[in-house]
């Protein structure tokens, strides 16, 4: 008994020597999220639910904050769903090792590149909501080196040359207005765009201001994006998330658990200046972007 009594002392003390270091703090959340998910069962999670909006109960005393029909926001809330269970998948068809982060998985493919990773499938999303409401003009992102690639010039037969941070464009082929061409103009945003292009491009949205469709970003070359795709309020003002994410591989684009708060999990709080943790990275601070 003595022996038991010291093991779990042990085991409680070094719980609360990582909890003191980000990557400390990701790797208690992650076991303390996992014992959640088993001990506990979320009150938050309709199983049967094929949507963003159906798959995630509102908590008691909160509401979903109202968007226009047809508005990016309305869209990524009702955005479509996997069947409850379906697993994150890697662009080349193997299971990724972590499978208890996430309590829904959005219906995009995974091309078998490899290119789509976390702020290509963010990008893929907007451009997709963009072609549908026949917006194409405004598809548009910079690269890394800050020169702006448009779907419009794509479309037209220009083609990017590329000389080290130097670039120009040239129209080298026939115009090509096809949905295929699109996705390979997605790839080649893919390609030389990403977390830190978007940071230094799109505009910055303080915390008590974000939205659906808002994004989550700490640049660098790697750095890591999550886009917001729902929001709830309740009668004194305060305000919940949703978080999805898609990764490095390529895979999956998920709907995050909250490891940090598994009461409202997969709900999420923000505080100005606050760190956050998510099940697969820390932020050192909230700080977001919106899309033009």
């Amino acid at each position: 008994m003595k022996k038991l009594v010291f093991g779990i002392g042990i085991i409680v003390i070094i719980f609360l020597v990582l909890r003191n270091t980000a990557k400390g703090r990701m790797v208690t959340n992650h076991v303390t999220g996992v014992v959640a998910g088993v001990v506990t069962k979320t009150n938050y999670i309709n199983t049967t639910g094929d949507s963003i909006s159906t798959r995630v109960i509102v908590p008691k005393g909160y509401k979903r904050v109202a968007y226009k029909t047809g508005s990016f926001q309305q869209y990524l809330r009702h955005y479509n769903l996997k069947p409850y269970g379906s697993k994150i998948i890697n662009y080349d068809d193997s299971e990724y090792f972590a499978q208890n982060w996430h309590e829904a998985i959005l219906e995009i493919p995974v091309p078998s590149n490899g290119l789509q990773q976390c702020a290509d499938a963010l990008m893929r999303i907007r451009s997709e909501y963009l072609w549908q409401e026949n917006r194409k003009d405004e598809i548009g992102f910079n690269f890394t080196s800050g020169h702006y690639c448009s779907w419009n010039k794509y479309a037209q037969g220009y083609r990017p040359k590329i000389k080290g941070n130097k670039v120009t464009f040239h129209k080298t082929v026939s115009p090509n207005h096809s949905k295929a061409n699109f996705y390979k103009y997605l790839n080649l945003i893919y390609t030389y765009a990403g977390t830190l292009s978007m940071y230094n491009e799109l505009h910055k949205v303080a915390v008590k201001n974000i939205r659906i469709g808002d994004m989550l970003v700490k640049p660098g070359s790697p750095g890591h994006i999550e886009i917001i795709v729902d929001e709830i309020i309740n009668e004194t003002g305060d305000r919940m998330y949703l978080l999805a994410q898609g990764n490095t591989p390529a895979q999956s684009v998920c709907l995050l658990k909250n490891f940090e708060d598994t009461e409202f999990s997969p709900w999420y709080k923000f505080k100005e200046n606050d760190p956050v943790y998510t099940p697969s990275y820390y932020f050192d601070e909230a700080r977001f972007i919106r899309f033009k």
